[in-house]
Order: C-alpha cells, then structure tokens, then sequence
C-alpha cells in the first residue's frame, strides 16, 4: 500500500495590504510584493527580478486563496503553516489566514497549523531602512527595534484563548494524535519574556491543560529546531537540547530553513542539499522526540536590502530541490514509527528566495518537483 506523506509548506502572510500596519514598511499597501517589484540584479548572475505567475495577487482575498488551495492540492501540498504574530498586545498579519483560507470555499481540501513567529521586528523589513542592520551589537539592535517578540504570562494567556478558540478547534486544523500542533519558532525569546525555564515550563503546562479544559485533548508542540535552542541555560547551567525537549514537553521538532541544520560556510544549494540530509540525521539523533525533515527551495534575501548580501544559496533549481525531496522522503522511509510530515520552505517567501509559487525563471518546477515526489 502506498504510503500518504504530509507535505506542508510554510505561508509568509505579508502578500496582502489588508493589516494596515504593514504601511510602515511597505506603503504602496501590497504588503511585501513591494519588495519583490523594486528587486533588482546586484551582481554579474544574479537572477533578479522576478515576476510571480499568478500576479501580485492579495492572498487575503478568498478567492485567489481558493486558486492557491487547489493549486497546492494538485501538486502534493497538502498542508499550510502559517507564520502567526503578536505584537503590542494583539495580533499581526491574520488576514492571510482569517480572509483568505479560513473563508476559502475549498478549504477542505487541506489542513493548517500555526507556527508562532515570536522573533523581534527591526527596521530590516523596511527597506529604506534595510542597512541599518548588519554585523550590529545588541545595544544597536535594541535601538533599532520596532516590535518584540517577548510576552509577558498575561499576554501568553491570552494569545492561547485566541489560538485555542479560532484555530486549534478548527475542524481543518492539523493534528498529531487527536491534539492541534503547534510549532514555537524562537524559544529563547518565549523565555525571556517568560522569565525563566521554570516560568516557561509553567506556561506551556498551562497551556496543554487549558486546551482539555477547552475540549481538547491537549497540545502536541513543535520546536523550530534553531542553533539557538542549543544555547539555553537554566540558571548558569547549560542544558543540553534533549534536556530542552523533555522540561518543556516538546513532542517533535522540525526547522524553519534549510540553513537552519547547515554550518557556515555553506557552499551552494547542491551542497546544502547533501549537508541537509546528513543534518536531519544528526538532529534526529539529538532528539528524544520525532524529527521531521525540512526542505527549502534555496536562500537569497537580497530583495530586503539596499546593500549587497552574499550569504545565499547560490545555484538553487528544481532538479536539485527534487533531490532535497527525495533525500526527505527516504528519511521518513526509513522511521516508519513517526507521522510521515515534511515541512518545506516555503509557499511564498519570495524575499528569501524560497518558494513554491511559480515565477518567470523556473514556471511551475518546483511545485511539479513536489508533485512528483510525493503526489498521488
């Protein structure tokens, strides 16, 4: 019998003008195509701009989110995990998801899960502003932050009731074991603004019962599987990530990118997807819970910056991304006990040269790649 996998590639909500706060960084009121329409080529090679397929379309209106659904679904993605915000004391950047799938007419034709982004915000996404930020020192960075990240236990609380009640009990909410998942992209910050492992762990046990309390069988959470989960300590002692895992009861971990499981230098994309394979191996073994792969469709964020960035993935195509999928696919193969999940970047991080989407250089090749590695 044909094993199902679950293929679920992130969703970067920014393509809608719709959250009137995205005006400070992008006022033309397109959300980040803003950025993507001013790219241009900054050395001999550079294969910008590019032009989506579909159009600088609004992915809050329902009904390019209808054609979006069925464009996924036809090649093999078969879930959306969307980044998910909170700042000043109230969401960010739902329209994606509360205007465009949760109204699509055919959302039942997949599932969704959050991963909450809870990183900082800085003058990057600003472009104008975009050089302000490079090799910084904290103090720089502080000043040059606009939103943070870190919640207090109060505004923890009530960002579960809002996770809890419009998404997790959504009859098209992604589950692991009858629980919704829930990917947390930056632990430290979750502590930080916590105060402490030990305040955390309260939260997080908090949380798992207030979703039983709320009719649930509980939470499975996700760790974003970043370096930076390396480097937590409680008190002056330096956990080890197993011992991270286990205190604040993750139940699978998976990474957000690519270079995420790389060391620098990276080499090029045919490189990372070699590295990458052998990575999911070594953080799997790290791991006392499920790891699941992740595939990234390459790394250039030089659409953001005025200046010239040259840590990228250079070479990225869709033959080479197939590869990174079968690397994937082979990987679960081989650990028949775990839900078969691949997590891919992503649907349309356009500024971080890591989409699906078809544009004018490849057209549909790395959807096709998806399609005919893993579609039915």
């Amino acid at each position: 019998m044909k094993r199902k996998f679950d293929v679920a590639a992130f969703v970067w909500p920014a393509y809608t003008g719709d959250e009137l706060r995205t005006r400070i960084f992008w006022p033309k009121g397109i959300g980040e195509w803003e950025a993507v329409q001013n790219a241009r080529p900054k050395f001999e090679g550079h294969k910008w701009p590019r032009k989506p397929l579909w159009g600088y379309v609004n992915e809050a209106d329902k009904s390019v989110m209808e054609m979006e659904i069925d464009e996924a679904v036809s090649h093999g993605v078969n879930v959306f995990i969307y980044d998910w915000y909170w700042y000043d004391g109230r969401p960010f950047l739902e329209n994606c998801l509360n205007d465009g799938f949760l109204k699509a007419s055919n959302n039942d034709r997949m599932k969704f899960y959050i991963m909450w982004a809870n990183h900082n915000i800085g003058y990057s996404w600003d472009i104008r502003n975009s050089d302000m930020e490079g090799d910084y020192t904290l103090e720089q960075l502080n000043r040059s932050m606009l939103y943070t990240g870190r919640v207090s236990r109060e505004q923890f609380e009530a960002v579960a009731d809002r996770l809890i009640d419009r998404y997790f009990k959504h009859p098209r909410y992604y589950m692991i074991d009858g629980k919704p998942v829930f990917m947390i992209f930056t632990l430290p910050i979750l502590i930080e603004g916590l105060g402490g492992v030990q305040k955390t762990k309260e939260a997080l046990d908090w949380l798992k019962s207030r979703c039983v309390e709320k009719g649930l069988k509980g939470v499975h959470l996700q760790l974003n599987m970043h370096k930076v989960c390396y480097d937590i300590h409680d008190g002056d002692r330096h956990m080890t990530i197993d011992e991270v895992i286990r205190y604040f009861g993750f139940e699978s971990c998976t990474n957000y990118q690519m270079v995420n499981v790389l060391e620098k230098p990276w080499g090029t994309y045919a490189d990372a997807v070699e590295k990458a394979a052998e990575g999911w191996e070594r953080l799997n073994g790290d791991s006392p819970v499920p790891y699941f792969p992740q595939v990234s469709c390459g790394w250039d964020n030089n659409p953001r910056f005025r200046s010239v960035k040259t840590v990228q993935l250079e070479g990225a195509c869709p033959a080479l991304f197939k590869k990174a999928l079968m690397n994937a696919k082979a990987f679960l193969e081989t650990h028949p006990d775990r839900v078969p999940l691949v997590t891919i970047n992503s649907w349309n991080e356009w500024t971080e040269g890591s989409y699906l989407e078809p544009d004018d250089l490849f057209g549909y090749g790395y959807l096709d790649a998806v399609k005919e590695v893993f579609g039915e």
